[in-house]
């Protein structure tokens, strides 16, 4: 028996037209990869893929899974992808947000999987997905309607990781540190410029690094910045600050203060309603004119438009952030990006093979207990005393 699959849509995210087809289809071992076919349309720029599959006599896959936003098609070459070998899963490679057309692409779709918050899964999607009975993810959910899904009888499944560090974003927040404190991604335009050096840098030894936010990365990072001799205060709540004082670290007086004393701040705080916005005008406006702000986990734990502004302002005098207000970011005249005195990177702090491979794990089991009628990590148990749940 052959199943046939075709998609044709735009390439993901502004790579090449032919990089890469935003939809593909992967039956496990139930089913045999006859061959695939890649048409690129180069009057229509869109790139197609048409698969072929074998199914064996024993018809379909357990279940219909779905993936959004993998942009460059690396989950399938993860080891833990096998754990998903009895199911049949499509994989879309590009972005997507309009409910229109998240419907069509997941109007057969049992199992969802999500990319941390890459798309928001809200009621007026959840309303038209009558077969979804399960979102697999990790991490926290402000981009899922919970109680939308609980009325539709959908599982959320998301592991919370505790004590489990992403060292994969605690090493981009030491890298961004130290691009903006020596200039680097500067100094590279002006030597491939031909303008040799353009300014002199800072050094981190000696200077005080602030951990807004003493959990798992913050906890990593201020070992990082002990490591170059930096001394470390920690601003946060008294839980954790008292486990900074234990680990050796000091804490400060007050937020005041953390801001006032600070040559750099890195923010570590999991983003939900307590702390949108917690990061003031006021608090950026007492930083150093020499400070830098580095924010490598939520964009809205700043106050909207604060950061901007503040900069424009002298204090801080520099920022590094990996996360912005609205993701992907491809507006290039969003202002953090033409600043100088700024270094962005597009969300990459958990982006690793290595990162990946736990993190999908976790994601991959969260889908196999459910299969075996054990659903874990379920964060709207309620729904369990469903009729849809099986």
């Amino acid at each position: 028996m052959e199943a046939e699959i075709y998609a044709s849509l735009p390439a993901p995210l502004g790579l090449s037209q032919s990089a890469c087809a935003a939809g593909k289809i992967y039956s496990g071992d139930r089913g045999r990869k006859i061959h695939d076919q890649h048409h690129f349309g180069r009057t229509s720029g869109a790139a197609q893929i048409i698969a072929r599959w074998e199914l064996h006599d024993d018809g379909a896959l357990d279940m219909k899974i779905t993936i959004l936003d993998d942009y460059f098609d690396t989950l399938r070459t993860l080891a833990c992808f096998q754990k998903l070998k009895e199911h049949e899963v499509q994989v879309w490679n590009d972005h997507v947000q309009d409910v229109d057309q998240l419907a069509e692409r997941l109007k057969g779709t049992e199992v969802l999987v999500l990319i941390r918050e890459r798309t928001k899964i809200q009621a007026p999607l959840l309303e038209r997905l009558n077969k979804l009975k399960l979102i697999s993810q990790r991490s926290v959910y402000p981009h899922i309607d919970i109680d939308a899904c609980a009325r539709h009888g959908v599982i959320v499944s998301s592991s919370q990781h505790a004590g489990t560090p992403c060292y994969a974003a605690a090493e981009l927040t030491w890298g961004l540190i130290l691009s903006a404190m020596r200039q680097i991604p500067q100094q590279m335009a002006s030597l491939k410029a031909g303008t040799w050096q353009i300014g002199v840098g800072d050094t981190l030894r000696g200077k005080t690094l602030g951990i807004y936010g003493y959990g798992r990365i913050g906890s990593v990072v201020a070992g990082y910045g002990n490591a170059f001799g930096m001394k470390v205060l920690v601003w946060s709540g008294e839980e954790a600050r008292e486990r900074a004082r234990a680990d050796g670290y000091s804490a400060a007086r007050s937020k005041e203060a953390f801001f006032e004393e600070c040559d750099v701040i890195s923010l570590h705080l999991r983003l939900y309603t307590a702390t949108r916005g917690i990061v003031t005008a006021a608090d950026l406006a007492l930083m150093k004119p020499t400070a830098l702000l580095v924010n490598t986990s939520r964009a809205p734990l700043i106050e909207l438009g604060a950061l901007a502004r503040a900069l424009q302002q002298g204090r801080p005098g520099m920022a590094a952030v990996d996360v912005f207000d609205e993701e992907p970011l491809v507006d290039t005249s969003y202002p953090l990006l033409g600043m100088k005195n700024v270094v962005c990177t597009p969300h990459i702090g958990y982006v690793t093979r290595d990162e990946y491979e736990v993190q999908f794990a976790e994601i991959f089991d969260q889908i196999v207990a459910y299969c075996a009628g054990s659903p874990i990590n379920v964060v709207n148990p309620a729904v369990l005393i469903s009729p849809r749940f099986p």
